[in-house]
C-alpha cells in the first residue's frame, strides 16, 4: 500500500480507524470505499467492523480486499443461495457454516492477532445485552458472531455467551476504532435511508401451501428475489408440524409474513440505532452510500453497491481533505 499520505495530502497527522458499519447486502459497498481510500493515499491503522462490516474488515485486514472483489463481482443469485444452509426451526433460519467457509478462504489467518492490520469486530451479548468487541481469537468465529442476524442466522457461543449481531448495540463501531487507538475515524454507515426505501408489502398473502406464501410472500417480491424463491423451495423440503401452523395462520391474516417482519423490524432498528449512535460517537469523516434501494440478500448486485461506496467516498475525500 502507498505512504500514508501523499506529500500534498491535507489529512493532519496521525492514527487512523476505519469504522465498516452493517448493512447486509449493502455492505459490499465497503469494497468501494477502501479502493477509494487506497487511491487517495490514505492508509489505514485500525479497522473494527459490525456484521457485514465485519465480514469486509477481516478480509481487508488480512490485505486480500482485492480478491474479495473480484470473487464478489462474479456472484449470481444460485451461488448466493448456495450459503443459505437452512437449519429452521433452531435458533436461526441459516447455520452460517458455509459462510464461515468463505470467510476463512479469503481471511487465510486463524487468529484475529495475526492478521497484518489491528482488526476488531462487534456483537451483542444476547442474554445481557452488552456490546461485545471481540479483538482476538478465531478470526471466523468473531465474524460469524458479528453477522448472526437476530432469526436469520444462528447465534454464537463463545464461553458462556451466546452472541448475535452487532448492530443491535453498535452498528457502525466508531467508538471501537477510537478505543483501538484512533485519533481520526473514517466512518461508512449504510443505514441511513433504508427505512424510508423499504415499506413492507401490503399485499394479501395467498392461500398456499407452501411457506413460500411466508417469505416470498406476493408475487411481486419472489420475481423480484430469485434467492428468496431457492430459500423457499428448501424451506418447503421441511415437514414439521411447526409449519403447517405458520401456513394457516398466513393464509388467514392479510399480514406482512415472517420475513418482511424481521427485515422490517431489522431495518427500522438498524436506522434508529446508527442516527443515535452517530450523534453521541462523532466520526471526523462521515461516508453514507446512496443505498436504501439494496435489499437484504440481494449480494448479488455487487458492482452497483461497490461502485456507489466508491463515488460517496471519493466525494467525501475530496470535501473533507481537497
Amino acid at each position: 500500500m502507498t505512504d500514508i499520505f501523499y506529500k500534498n495530502s491535507r489529512v493532519p497527522p496521525g492514527k487512523l480507524g476505519l469504522a465498516l458499519g452493517s448493512g447486509s447486502a449493502r455492505g459490499w459497498a465497503h469494497i468501494g470505499v477502501i479502493r477509494a481510500l487506497i487511491e487517495a493515499g490514505i492508509r489505514i491503522d485500525y479497522v473494527a467492523g459490525t456484521s457485514i462490516g465485519a465480514l469486509v474488515g477481516a478480509i481487508y485486514a488480512s490485505g486480500n480486499i482485492e480478491s474479495l472483489e473480484e470473487i464478489v463481482l462474479q456472484l449470481d443469485w444460485k451461488q448466493i443461495a448456495s450459503f443459505l444452509d437452512v437449519v429452521f426451526p433452531k435458533s436461526g433460519l441459516i447455520d452460517g457454516n458455509r459462510i464461515s467457509e468463505f470467510i476463512r478462504i479469503h481471511v487465510g489467518a486463524k487468529n484475529i492477532e495475526d492478521l497484518p492490520l489491528p482488526f476488531c469486530a462487534v456483537s451483542t451479548d444476547l442474554a445481557t445485552g452488552n456490546e461485545v468487541v471481540i479483538k482476538d481469537g478465531d478470526i471466523i468465529e468473531a465474524v460469524r458472531a458479528s453477522i448472526s442476524v437476530p432469526g436469520i442466522f444462528t447465534p454464537v457461543r463463545k464461553g458462556d455467551m451466546i452472541l448475535i449481531d452487532g448492530s443491535l448495540v453498535n452498528p457502525v463501531p466508531v467508538s471501537v476504532v477510537r478505543e483501538m487507538g484512533a485519533d481520526l475515524v473514517i466512518a461508512v454507515d449504510l443505514n441511513h435511508d433504508i427505512v424510508e426505501k423499504k415499506g413492507i408489502s401490503k399485499t394479501r398473502i395467498p392461500n398456499s401451501g407452501a411457506l413460500a406464501s411466508g417469505i416470498g410472500t406476493s408475487q411481486r417480491l419472489t420475481k423480484r428475489s430469485k434467492i428468496l424463491d431457492a430459500l423457499n423451495k428448501r424451506l418447503e423440503t421441511l415437514n414439521l408440524p411447526a409449519l403447517a401452523h405458520i401456513r394457516q395462520w398466513m393464509s388467514r391474516d392479510p399480514m406482512p409474513n415472517i420475513f418482511e417482519v424481521i427485515i422490517s423490524s431489522i431495518n427500522i432498528m438498524q436506522a434508529q440505532i446508527t442516527a443515535t449512535r452517530l450523534k453521541t460517537d462523532r466520526p471526523d469523516v462521515l461516508i453514507q452510500p446512496h443505498l436504501g434501494h439494496i435489499r437484504f440478500l440481494e449480494f448479488n448486485r455487487a458492482r452497483e453497491v461497490i461502485a456507489e461506496g466508491y463515488r460517496e467516498a471519493k466525494a467525501c475525500i475530496s470535501a473533507k481533505f481537497g
